[in-house]
């Protein structure tokens, strides 16, 4: 899995995109200190990885954790600088809410976070959908970078 480079100083004015985000009943919020467990309960939905990963997002401060509710229930969420400074991800979305702009917006979300801590660019790490991050964001492959930082992995513990 490649990493994937962004030019933050690039990034577009994203308000047209959250406003039809929002629009659609759509609340796009960074996440709250005690929503810490909500949030990882929703990551832990898609890997129990992800959850350790939000619930690093949600001690930082400022939290580097977005989320995207509607009816008081997350729909999505997007993450950064937490397995390392200046990366983002992981990122999710509910099946039954995606095609809405949400995960473009959570994705604008922080990639504008780390943009606002000082960073030029920022580091997709071990991207899956690479044609969603270069139409959306303008990501390029990193050349040599399978398996970057992510070699030696502990294996989900066992049930």
């Amino acid at each position: 899995m490649i990493d994937m480079l962004v030019r933050l100083y690039d990034l577009p004015d994203n308000s047209q995109l959250y406003a039809g985000v929002t629009a659609n009943g759509v609340t796009l919020r960074r996440a709250r200190a005690f929503e810490k467990h909500t949030v990882a309960a929703f990551a832990r939905g898609f890997s129990q990885k992800w959850a350790s990963e939000a619930e690093v997002a949600c001690t930082r401060q400022p939290i580097t954790c977005y989320i995207a509710t509607r009816d008081r229930k997350i729909i999505g969420f997007s993450c950064y600088d937490t397995t390392q400074r200046g990366f983002f991800g992981p990122t999710g979305v509910a099946p039954d809410a995606r095609g809405l702009g949400i995960g473009k917006a959570l994705l604008m979300l922080a990639l504008e976070g780390i943009r606002d801590l000082g960073h030029a660019y920022a580091i997709i790490g071990g991207v899956g959908p690479r044609e969603f991050y270069q139409k959306n964001c303008g990501a390029i492959e990193i050349p040599g970078s399978d398996p970057g930082i992510y070699h030696d992995i502990l294996p989900e513990p066992e049930p």
